[in-house]
């Protein structure tokens, strides 16, 4: 697994915009067999940033899947005012350090 994270930073729009886009975006999210989680947050001490987190069985099948897919041209058409807003995007592979309450 590989978690994606994209960092916004918001200088043109609202981050309740954002929000609100990611809102539409999810439904293309959750239908993409490739995609196994994500969440947004939006960040207390800066208002104008937020991390999106993408869960993706891998690399490949987030760029060659999802990417070619039918689920990604509606998710891009939802979220693509904010494509230029983006600070970092980048994939991650999760450590053996975490915990969960």
């Amino acid at each position: 697994m590989i978690v994606e994270y994209i960092r916004y930073e918001m200088k043109t729009h609202s981050a309740e915009a954002l929000v609100a886009a990611y809102g539409q975006a999810a439904e293309h999210l959750r239908a993409a067999p490739e995609c196994l989680a994500f969440d947004l947050a939006h960040c207390v001490e800066e208002p104008n940033s937020l991390i999106l987190r993408i869960h993706w069985t891998s690399i490949e099948a987030h760029m060659q899947g999802f990417r070619k897919g039918p689920n990604f041209p509606p998710f891009l058409a939802a979220i693509r005012p904010f494509v230029g807003e983006i600070a970092e995007m980048r994939h991650y592979e999760e450590t053996d350090v975490h915990w969960q309450r």
